[in-house]
């Protein structure tokens, strides 16, 4: 590759897409034309049983596979820097640091009452046709009977569920499985948020921080012309102020404390035992 990627890391639901989006608007910085590529992340790894991916995972034939899949979309796309954000790769950073040691990382927060929050629409979603198709393009085919199964699954769970929820959603953190079955589904949610932030922060304190860039959600919306040139200025690019402003011209606070008005006084109970502990050090 001509430059190091850039990896956006963030739990569900705390910005990521936002983040990548802005980035990718200036020229030069490029992405996949879908959400995100957890298919070919998980690509020889395919029947792991969560999303905690580390060194152990990245073989050669796997390194040599995601490599190859992030040079054939910069070149496709004549990227200066190739953005990735899988939010499952809060969970996997020994093992993207095994396959590009060269990377660097922006890691984005948010108040984890607020991602929570937004995370359980998702898990009650309804079906988008139009976002299978476009990331059904990047699936191994080797892969594709594994992946048409579990679909398959999520979907009937979702029918017969009492909440109307999926079998499952975003990063499968070790023992979420055993957590639905005892857990409200916020609960779950608040602790996907939690296990992300905590599997990221302890990860990436190991790493050169040089190579991370580590920056609140609630920070971004509120000065992200100042915000973004950080970033840019991290990434190692150089960009015009003018084409930065315009990149975060659609970003806006409105979210922030939206949970306010979402969670009840018992939800929120809830929530504070499991993400407390960690906001506090954020």
């Amino acid at each position: 590759m001509h430059n190091h990627p850039v990896i956006i890391i963030g739990a569900g639901r705390s910005g990521t897409n936002m983040l990548r989006d802005s980035l990718c608007s200036i020229e030069g910085f490029e992405t996949w034309p879908c959400d995100e590529i957890n298919y070919i992340w998980r690509h020889g790894n395919v029947q792991h049983p969560s999303d905690r991916f580390t060194e152990v995972q990245a073989r050669s034939e796997v390194k040599k596979f995601i490599r190859r899949a992030f040079e054939k979309q910069e070149k496709a796309s004549t990227a200066r820097y190739v953005v990735e954000k899988t939010c499952a790769n809060s969970l996997k950073i020994p093992f993207i640091n095994a396959v590009f040691p060269e990377a660097r990382y922006i890691f984005i927060v948010r108040d984890g009452r607020d991602a929570a929050s937004s995370a359980m629409k998702r898990w009650k979603a309804s079906l988008d046709i139009s976002y299978i198709l476009t990331k059904v393009r990047y699936v191994p085919v080797s892969d594709m009977p594994y992946y048409g199964l579990r679909y398959f699954v999520n979907r009937l769970k979702k029918l017969a569920s009492r909440e109307k929820r999926l079998a499952f959603w975003g990063p499968l953190y070790p023992g979420m499985m055993d957590d639905l079955k005892k857990d409200t589904l916020l609960e779950v949610c608040a602790k996907q948020w939690r296990e992300c932030v905590k599997t990221a922060e302890s990860d990436f304190s190991r790493l050169d921080q040089n190579r991370v860039h580590k920056i609140q959600y609630e920070s971004f919306v509120r000065d992200p012309v100042r915000k973004m040139k950080e970033m840019i200025h991290f990434t190692g690019a150089e960009i015009p102020d003018n084409a930065v402003e315009k990149s975060v011209a659609n970003v806006v606070p409105n979210h922030v404390g939206k949970f306010k008005k979402e969670l009840s006084v018992e939800d929120l109970r809830r929530l504070h035992a499991i993400v407390e502990p960690v906001m506090a050090d954020w």
